[in-house]
């Protein structure tokens, strides 16, 4: 990256930092039972809500327990049950015709990462009806409370319950945006662990990575606080101690209560400190191929930790000693590079590769193209790069 773009991204960066303190972030309410949900829904005065969820959660009957405490209390619920992995902008329009149709006052969005990013978008829709959602994207674009949204995650793993942030693909060209904005911070999370022991092992290994990845992310990023720095060491102390347990035993009920807490705090932290290019680079892959987020986030992570070299070697020893994957008088390289083995070694573990099948060499410069747009200047990233140094990081995940 040349000097002046480097310039501009980290005084980008540093406003962004020096404002924080000044921004609205909050933590959504923890729940603990989807029982929970009817009386906030009461004491909101909403009568109709939207539930969006996808097909899979749908079939295994994991929105049932919901729906009879609705029914219960007498709150109509029209549900949704089309969301598709990296939602797109038609999925989106369907769903929002539904809540509009049904005459809905609020949103639960009961599943995976997409599920969450729909229900977010779905609130866009009707918050702002004249606005798309691609004039969206990016910061600070929506700027209007959304209808009640309560998010009820079926996987320990994307945080989505927690951020500021929608990953939304667009239906006719297949590129995959972020849009972040306050407002899209649910206001409930409801952590039930029942409702994650039917996860089946490769979504419980690739969805704990995810959240490994954002904690290693927001920590190791230039735009940390206190507060993010707790809750990114807590996450990636919990992954590396239960995410086994999971993995191994789905029933593990205390095993899948601290996953969902380690997704939670991973949220918290990369909500304020933001991610980097591991993230920027698996949406791409998304959004051109499909590929499931927590997937191409756990090919990437170890891969991207060695390019970035030295400049993170600190605070991956710092991460690696709290872990207890070094010593506490290990050095800083060591210490960087046993948390780096650490995480080849759970990949090995769960069956996760080194590589993407679908990526082609011939598509890359375009997708270094959309990782740039995302990452610079937004993300905090330990070492800058461009288009063409990006390319390198999809050259080290190319299957030849």
């Amino acid at each position: 990256m040349n000097p002046l773009q480097k310039l501009y991204c980290r005084a980008f960066q540093l406003t962004l930092r020096a404002a924080l303190p000044m921004l609205p972030y909050r933590k959504p309410q923890p729940l603990t039972h989807v029982e929970q949900v009817p009386p906030v829904l009461a004491r909101a005065g909403v009568s109709q809500v939207l539930l969006v969820t996808d097909p899979g959660v749908a079939a295994h009957g994991l929105t049932r327990e919901l729906e009879a405490a609705l029914a219960q209390a007498k709150i109509g619920c029209a549900v949704f049950d089309r969301t598709v992995a990296n939602p797109t902008t038609a999925t989106v329009e369907e769903a929002a015709a539904l809540y509009r149709s049904a005459g809905c006052g609020a949103i639960i969005a009961l599943g995976g990462g997409s599920s969450m990013d729909c229900g977010k978008a779905v609130g866009i829709r009707i918050a702002k009806p004249r606005k798309p959602l691609g004039k969206c994207r990016g910061i600070l674009k929506v700027r209007t409370r959304l209808p009640l949204l309560i998010a009820v995650p079926t996987t320990a793993g994307t945080g989505s319950e927690t951020t500021l942030a929608a990953v939304i693909t667009d239906a006719e060209t297949r590129h995959k945006y972020a849009i972040n904005d306050f407002p899209l911070i649910p206001r409930y999370a409801v952590l039930d662990a029942k409702l994650t022991v039917s996860l089946p092992p490769a979504l419980t290994a690739s969805t704990g990575m995810d959240a490994l990845t954002h904690a290693v992310e927001a920590y190791i990023g230039r735009s940390t606080t206190a507060d993010t720095r707790r809750d990114a060491m807590e996450a990636v102390k919990r992954v590396f101690a239960y995410l086994p347990r999971a993995y191994e035993n789905g029933g593990d009920l205390e095993a899948r209560e601290q996953m969902l807490q380690a997704a939670y705090l991973a949220g918290c932290a990369f909500t304020k400190s933001y991610v980097g290019y591991i993230h920027a680079v698996a949406h791409s892959l998304g959004g051109e191929y499909n590929v499931p987020h927590g997937y191409a986030n756990a090919v990437l992570l170890d891969r991207v930790l060695t390019a970035y070299g030295p400049a993170v070697y600190k605070k991956l020893a710092e991460l690696a000693r709290g872990a207890g994957i070094a010593q506490a008088d290990a050095g800083e390289e060591e210490a960087a590079k046993a948390l780096i083995q650490a995480i080849r070694a759970m990949k090995r573990r769960f069956s996760i590769g080194d590589t993407i099948p679908q990526l082609r060499r011939a598509d890359i410069p375009k997708l270094a193209g959309y990782a740039a747009r995302e990452a610079n200047p937004l993300y905090p990233v330990p070492v800058l790069m461009d288009r063409k140094e990006l390319e390198g990081l999809y050259l080290r995940i190319l299957e030849e």
